[in-house]
């Protein structure tokens, strides 16, 4: 969430971000409606800050009229106190409407985008921040996509998932699922040895979390509520891990603060459909290693760097073929400053496959979180990242198809002594 100073005096600058995200002009009308609204508020809580002092001295008055015998006077007093309370009554009831249209308000805003953001609407006007300048995998003849490797060698099966669940729900089995766990072992053995400190958060998170990340109201369609106790599946873990440090005091000492996380993530992806979401390219649950720093503010944008940079080295161990993309301001995400998508190829598929994306959400997040530091006599807001350091199921599904052989799948030499075995047969 933006800050309500900040919008208050930087109008034209929102107001340009909210350009680069694609708004129509008519649509920014909702800055101006923020800042009448945070004058009423202002201008509510002068008055009623009056009359609460004016009844105040009233009240001390009337016990000296009594004392002194001057009951008529005193009760004047009294009538007038009670006409007050009226209309402070009235008074905290406006403001406190004023106030959740405010907050309501500002809940609509998402973050103003870093200037280095291209304008676009969709994810084809994105920047191709790196582009892979290797040569793409050739396959054999016979070659055949993830999802049918995955019934020839039984790693994985999703009809069985939709007997269980439901579609979009897969079950890995035999050497898929120790695949899998290799894949995750990794992933966290390397973001140990960058300096990411391991959490198993829940993987349910209650309504006050999900806002303060950005979840809620934004992407509440594609989360999964449990209802009958207001509860929320993760849609990442990011989501718990972040909020660790909800409406916590740092000292600047505690900078860089480096998490990691795995967890299952749940996500409904609604609407959905098409040969472009067959097997693992998307589906409802999916695991996958999470990065978050929280950072001085003067060096969120050298740590996004240091995490592009770890989320890379991940893609070259694995010997997978990536780009990384600049996300536009009509595909960035609500609540972040600047994305990076990283996209590995699938030589069965011939296309490109998102894997991780790496944001800065710079004080957007932390606002919510009343995630503050400690800057000498003053408190400020930290930054916050976050960053796929991977997710699996696309991983799976490019190494899979990007190894194969005549003579099985051969697994990515870095995770050989994870797997135990150098092919899948």
């Amino acid at each position: 969430m933006l800050e309500l100073n900040f919008i208050r005096n930087n109008k034209e600058k929102v107001e340009d971000g909210l350009r680069t995200r694609n708004y129509k002009e008519e649509d920014l009308s909702v800055i101006g409606g923020i800042i009448e609204l945070d004058r009423e508020r202002k201008a509510v809580q002068t008055e009623l800050d009056q009359m609460k002092a004016e009844r105040n001295q009233l009240t001390g008055e009337i016990g000296k009229l009594y004392k002194s015998g001057k009951a008529s006077e005193a009760q004047e007093k009294k009538e007038l106190v009670s006409r007050l309370k009226e209309s402070i009554g009235g008074l905290e009831a406006r403001l406190k409407g004023t106030e959740k249209s405010l907050a309501e308000k500002l809940y609509s805003v998402p973050n103003v985008p870093h200037p280095s953001v291209p304008q676009g609407n969709t994810d084809e006007d994105n920047e191709v921040h790196k582009a892979w300048n290797g040569s793409l995998p050739e396959l054999y003849d016979g070659a055949i996509p993830h999802w049918e490797l995955a019934k020839r060698y039984n790693l994985f099966d999703l009809e069985l998932g939709t007997k269980i669940t439901g579609s979009g729900f897969p079950v890995f089995r035999g050497k898929g699922a120790k695949l899998k766990r290799a894949l995750v072992a990794f992933f966290l053995d390397e973001a140990h040895k960058a300096g990411y400190e391991e959490i198993i958060p829940p993987l349910v998170v209650n309504e006050d979390t999900a806002r303060a990340t950005g979840q809620l109201p934004d992407k509440e369609a594609q989360m999964y509520h449990i209802e009958r106790d207001d509860l929320y599946l993760i849609p990442t873990a990011e989501v718990p891990v972040t909020n660790i440090y909800r409406n916590v005091l740092l000292k600047e000492d505690d900078f860089p603060i480096k998490l990691t996380g795995f967890t299952p993530c749940f996500r409904r992806e609604a609407g959905s459909y098409g040969a472009h979401v067959r097997g693992l390219n998307r589906v409802h649950q999916f695991d996958k290693v999470e990065i978050v720093q929280i950072v001085h503010p003067d060096k969120s944008y050298e740590a996004l760097n240091e995490m592009m940079d770890h989320v890379e080295g991940l893609l070259q161990k694995l010997e997978l073929p990536y780009r990384i993309l600049r996300l536009c301001g009509g595909d960035l995400g609500f609540t972040s400053a600047l994305t990076f998508d990283f996209e590995i190829y699938s030589a069965a598929q011939k296309r490109w496959l998102e894997v991780s994306s790496v944001s800065n959400f710079e004080t957007f997040q932390s606002n919510r979180l009343k995630l503050r530091f400690k800057d000498g006599k003053v408190s400020r807001l930290a930054h916050t990242l976050n960053g796929s350091a991977l997710a699996l199921a696309r991983i799976v599904a490019g190494i899979l198809e990007n190894n194969q052989t005549p003579d099985g799948i051969e697994v990515p030499k870095v995770l050989r002594n994870y797997t135990g075995f150098d092919i899948v047969r």
